[in-house]
């Protein structure tokens, strides 16, 4: 069972590589596109040539999250950790509504799709604020304050982020919002993998920990 619950735990770990992996490698084929100025949603936008990858990487994406919010829920000892499990099972359950609601690309941005688009951003921003604000609590102070400044790199980038939007819309340049975006979207999943790290070790240092059972 326990061999188990570490699999589950380390899905939390391979979330961030993988997607980092996704949008790098996205960016270099899709032609044209600019990592340094354009939105990382540009990839899987409609009619993006790189479509396809997000369509088949995205659910699996998905399911890591889903599996390390059950592996959380599984060995959390203390209520906010077992919560922030939960909460992040629900991201990963959420995370499906994004292939729902592509964006356009530039210049056809205005459909339902591209409002949907950024009603999911909004509802995710909520949500990883709140379990990351949540599971500051899983270790000593340095955590707490590693989750602090996540958030507020997440929120502060993400703002800057949002105020480029009509730029987008108009097909006007937008210089820097690639890194910014990266910087805003990268900060809370790698809060994710070091939580994964911090679960794991704990998993491996403390073996007599009883387990809940599903």
């Amino acid at each position: 069972m326990k061999k188990y619950t570490k699999i589950l735990l380390f899905c939390g770990a391979l979330y961030f590589p993988i997607y980092f992996l996704l949008d790098f490698t996205s960016s270099i084929l899709y032609r044209g596109y600019n990592y340094k100025d354009q939105a990382i949603s540009e990839l899987s936008a409609i009619g993006a040539p790189t479509k396809p990858i997000w369509s088949v990487t995205g659910p699996v994406l998905n399911v890591l999250l889903i599996a390390f919010g059950i592996g959380i829920w599984r060995t959390a000892q203390k209520r906010s950790l077992r919560l922030t499990g939960i909460l992040i099972l629900a991201w990963g359950i959420m995370s499906f509504g994004w292939s729902f609601f592509p964006m356009n690309m530039r210049g056809n941005i205005g459909s339902v799709s591209d409002t949907g688009h950024l009603f999911m951003a909004g509802l995710t921003v909520l949500l990883m604020t709140i379990f990351i604000a949540i599971g500051s609590g899983a270790k000593r102070t340095r955590f707490r304050i590693y989750s602090i400044l996540t958030i507020l790199v997440m929120l502060a980038f993400g703002g800057y982020v949002g105020m480029q939007a009509p730029k987008v819309a108009a097909q006007l340049p937008t210089p820097w919002m690639g890194i910014m975006e990266r910087i805003g979207v990268f900060s809370p999943m790698i809060w994710v993998m070091v939580l994964a790290i911090f679960l794991l070790r704990d998993q491996k240092n403390q073996p007599e920990i009883k387990q809940n059972i599903l």
